[in-house]
């Protein structure tokens, strides 16, 4: 996914002479051939993140276009008051790339941990927040935040995801994408952790023939709240998968928009809870430890529908 996303903005970079990519010291494996093409507008900013974004700002200022590329919750949760009061406040064209959203770097400890990215960057006004599950909506995003005005966040993976979606897919700022139509039941999920929710609901309809719904949100701000009510008017549950605390992230953004309307549909979060992580391993273990994979998304299911095996 990484490498899709900025692979795509070097293309573009080839004939907007504005678009510029900053990093903190790291990333080279993915940003080599970018330096190499364009050394003039590439600049390694060093371990400061908080100088990468006001540095950002001021080249913004300049009519440039910017990219920020760390990883986790350094390029957020280090600069955030630069982010606010420099980028977003100046609502300038700076977009910030974060790569191991979620646990990707698990094994790293929750200083790594890309976990409250998603809550914190959406409050902050001015700002768009996009989570792609897969390299194709991550290709189709890079090019539509170069289209944009204004700030953006960009939460990324750190790579090797699956397709989910066909490389010809169409995106629509906002939209939520259907997977799979089924009824009772809707799962929306954001990010890669997607395809968890995607296991899960073809292996209900295998094992037990339960067929439910699949939506994923790549966008959360802004996001198609019409389409939100369409799937509450819809199903009896949904069910919200993502890899962030539930407080403030995909399944925060739907029951807010969910309190506004007349729905008898239940919501459930299935995320992190609001508690730090004192487990150490890799994103696939984290995913089942709490509680976010789809053997966990199945039994989920299964216990709504008060099925008991």
């Amino acid at each position: 996914m990484r490498n899709t996303f900025i692979n795509e903005i070097e293309k573009i970079a080839s004939y907007n002479k504005n678009i510029m990519l900053l990093t903190a010291d790291l990333g080279f494996s993915v940003v080599d051939k970018f330096a190499e093409n364009f050394p003039d507008r590439y600049i390694n900013c060093g371990i400061s993140e908080q100088n990468m974004a006001s540095v950002a700002a001021g080249l913004a200022l300049c009519n440039k276009r910017i990219f920020i590329y760390s990883i986790a919750n350094f390029p957020t949760l280090r600069c955030l008051e630069q982010i606010r009061n420099d980028i977003a406040y100046h609502n300038l064209n700076v977009n910030i790339i974060a790569v191991g959203g979620g646990l990707s770097y698990g094994s790293l400890g929750i200083t790594h941990h890309g976990t409250e990215d998603i809550a914190v960057m959406r409050a902050i006004p001015n700002m768009k927040v996009f989570a792609p599950c897969d390299p194709v909506s991550a290709k189709a995003i890079a090019k539509q935040v170069c289209e944009m005005s204004g700030p953006s966040y960009i939460r990324l993976e750190r790579g090797k995801e699956p397709n989910i979606f066909e490389a010809n897919e169409f995106f629509k700022v906002g939209e939520i994408k259907e997977i799979k139509r089924g009824k009772n039941i809707a799962i929306i999920a954001m990010g890669s952790i997607a395809k968890e929710a995607i296991a899960a609901s073809f292996d209900l309809y295998n094992e037990n023939h339960i067929d439910i719904s699949v939506y994923i949100s790549c966008y959360i701000k802004p996001i198609d709240k019409n389409k939100i009510i369409e799937i509450a008017r819809k199903h009896k549950y949904i069910i919200t998968v993502e890899e962030h605390v539930i407080n403030g992230g995909l399944g925060s953004v739907i029951s807010e928009i969910l309190a506004e309307i007349n729905t008898e549909s239940k919501l459930i979060r299935l995320g992190l809870n609001d508690e730090f992580s004192s487990i150490v391993g890799n994103q696939e273990f984290l995913r089942e430890q709490y509680g976010m994979d789809s053997s966990n998304i199945k039994n989920k299911v299964k216990e709504l529908l008060n099925i008991n095996e």
